[in-house]
């Protein structure tokens, strides 16, 4: 445990090789999690990148699950009680309590409003005033301390603005910070998780001395139609019956669109989760207790039409909403059975 570069307990890194499922509620994605299982034990930080919907922030999620819990300090800076690095801890003021993995899983938003300040932490200026301005108890700690000993979840970490990925450097390639006017480092013991969507063109580049910091590990859309059925099914609440064959009809529309030349952005996973509680809501509304078809019909332009980007050669002769409708239209004369089966009225 010496050795490692992060020194999580012995208990995770025992899970990273067992051979049980350590993350149940991800499926399918065998090829993702066993990449994911590689980078932690190695220690290095990750970024997981994909289109939106497939699961990138349940994943990182899942790792704070299997990260055991840990007699730690009850401080911002989850010191070691063998190893403190806070002024408080250093001054004895706090006492080592169980810490779950959960409670050391701290999330950032990216944002190109997001500062250095927001990572690192500040000046107070009160306490100043009583300390010192140049005092380290002076100092508020920002996420990156609060997760010491755990994990650092980055969500759209290329929302980042460039100040900000410089800022990070120090702390990814030398695991401490050196915090402005002081003459101490902070070591930040904690694996980056951060995600992306390369299809966001309203996001900032990230530099290749930043990138060159991370693992890349890409997630795809579910592989099978069972799979994003079994996830759809997990991921919302049934309130009426939905036949597995309509079911099945509608999921392929949306994996039939991922596949359109046609499209310049696709729907993800979400929109298949929309059609499946919009469908069941439409048939509730008309007094239903099961869906059929018109159901699915009247929902697929408001569920998908914004989830798609029409290639240049279409954008400008119909609208996303005229294509959605002449899609279905054609998936539906392509599977007659199914009108035949679910297209008579409640």
């Amino acid at each position: 445990m010496a050795n490692r570069k992060v020194p999580f307990p012995q208990e995770f890194y025992d899970k990273l090789t067992s051979r049980e499922e350590i993350f149940p509620r991800i499926i399918g994605q065998k090829r993702v999690k066993e990449e994911l299982r590689s980078a932690l034990l190695a220690g290095r930080h990750v970024i997981l990148v994909g289109p939106p919907g497939i699961g990138k922030t349940t994943l990182a999620k899942s790792v704070a699950e299997i990260l055991p819990a840990e007699e730690l300090n009850d401080c911002h800076y989850h010191c070691r009680p063998e190893k403190p690095i806070c002024p408080e801890c250093l001054a004895g003021k706090h006492k080592p309590k169980p810490t779950p993995g959960e409670e050391r899983f701290i999330r950032v938003q990216g944002s190109p409003d997001l500062t250095a300040e927001d990572l690192l932490g500040d000046i107070d200026p009160i306490k100043a005033l009583k300390m010192g301005p140049l005092s380290p108890e002076a100092f508020t700690p920002g996420k990156i301390f609060k997760a010491n000993n755990g994990i650092l979840f980055f969500d759209e970490i290329n929302r980042c603005p460039a100040k900000l990925q410089n800022a990070l450097l120090q702390v990814l390639e030398e695991r401490k910070a050196t915090i402005a006017s002081y003459d101490v480092d902070f070591p930040a013991e904690f694996i980056l998780i951060g995600t992306m969507n390369p299809e966001d063109n309203s996001t900032e580049p990230l530099s290749d001395v930043f990138i060159d910091r991370f693992d890349i590990i890409r997630m795809g859309y579910p592989e099978t139609l069972e799979e994003e059925k079994e996830i759809v099914k997990q991921n919302s609440e049934a309130i009426c019956e939905f036949p597995e064959e309509l079911l099945e009809f509608t999921i392929a529309f949306v994996r039939n669109l991922r596949e359109n030349k046609e499209l310049e952005k696709h729907p993800g996973v979400r929109a298949s989760i929309g059609l499946y509680e919009r469908a069941q809501a439409n048939a509730r509304i008309r007094g239903g207790d099961r869906v059929l078809f018109e159901d699915v019909r009247k929902a697929v332009a408001s569920v998908l039409s914004h989830r798609i980007r029409l290639a240049p050669t279409l954008k400008y002769l119909r609208s996303p909403e005229e294509f959605i409708r002449n899609k279905f239209e054609e998936h539906s004369e392509n599977n007659s059975e199914i009108l035949e089966k679910f297209g008579d009225g409640p």
